[in-house]
């Protein structure tokens, strides 16, 4: 049998419960078992069992498996809600900018639009994506019509 090995619950826990269920299910469908360490394993348990107590064994391998994703996954938007709590509480300080912005990958999407590059090839040339050069040519739009109607 295949085993595919999750190196920690979290790694699927930050998808939503459903989306996590549906994971596990299309690695079964594939004819693989979910490992995750730190996680109890029954099936070899399974494997040597039949008739209700395999049906059981199943069952609690199953329901100990999303009690692990379910409390991972609280813990994650725990982590999350604080997190964003203490940028808002930052921010309101004036402590808290945000991420620099890459003024040298800037220059280059600017360059390339104005070279006439499409916006997908300006895209695939800066190595970002579609939104982000959408993004970036707006703002040094904004900056230009302010620098010109100054």
């Amino acid at each position: 049998m295949k085993i595919v090995v999750a190196e920690k619950i979290d790694r699927i826990s930050r998808l939503p419960l459903p989306d996590a269920e549906r994971l596990i299910e299309t690695i079964r469908a594939k004819g693989a078992r979910l490992a995750v360490p730190g996680i109890l394993d029954l099936s070899e348990l399974v494997a040597d069992s039949d008739g209700i107590s395999r049906i059981v064994l199943e069952a609690v391998q199953d329901m100990l498996l999303r009690l692990a994703l379910q409390t991972a996954r609280d813990d994650y938007e725990t982590r999350r809600e604080r997190q964003r709590q203490g940028i808002d509480v930052a921010r309101r300080a004036g402590r808290y900018t945000g991420r620099k912005a890459d003024t040298a990958q800037h220059r280059r999407i600017v360059a390339l639009r104005e070279a006439g590059m499409s916006i997908a090839r300006t895209a695939e040339l800066a190595g970002c994506s579609v939104a982000q050069v959408k993004r970036i040519t707006a703002l040094h739009r904004a900056k230009a019509q302010t620098v010109a109607a100054s």
